[in-house]
């Protein structure tokens, strides 16, 4: 059994905030970063348990297409392996039906690479362009007001 982190990756976690960037209006359903209870049961060597998986909702209305972005995401060198509607992808073993209990309809599942990878925040879906504005959000930083000096009364000498 893999060792269950609390923390996900930087990179798994970029994934769905570019995701959300990109379409703000997307279902988030089936997103998923670390595993329940009952998944580390049902999945001890799962890559959710070391932070390093994002399960990725399907919403094309949303402009989030998965099978889209299961075939683009195979170039990725951060990506070990994909899983979407019934199919699995890896470098090694290339593309080929999914037997697991999960078919993985509803989300896109990506795991990525160890190493130098797990950080690795560059943009997700390069393709899909720059992340719609959400509106400027303007911060303000509050400096105490400077006392204003009363002069003091010239000493006479």
């Amino acid at each position: 059994m893999k060792k269950v982190v609390k923390q996900a990756s930087p990179a798994a976690i970029a994934v769905l905030r570019q995701a959300t960037a990109l379409a703000p209006k997307r279902k988030k359903a089936s997103d998923g970063l670390l595993p329940s209870s009952a998944h580390i049961k049902q999945s001890p060597n799962s890559d959710h348990n070391t932070g390093l998986a994002v399960d990725l909702t399907h919403d094309p209305k949303a402009g989030i297409d998965c099978a889209d972005i299961y075939e683009k995401l195979k170039s990725d060198v951060r990506v070990s392996y994909l899983i979407f509607n019934g199919r699995i992808w890896s470098k090694e073993k290339g593309d080929r039906k999914y037997t697991g209990a999960n078919k993985h309809e509803k989300h896109l599942h990506i795991s990525i690479k160890q190493g130098g990878f797990t950080r690795d925040t560059r943009p997700w879906f390069p393709w899909l362009g720059e992340p719609k504005a959400l509106g400027k959000v303007i911060s303000k930083v509050s400096r105490p007001k400077a006392k204003k000096e009363t002069p003091s009364p010239k000493e006479n000498n």
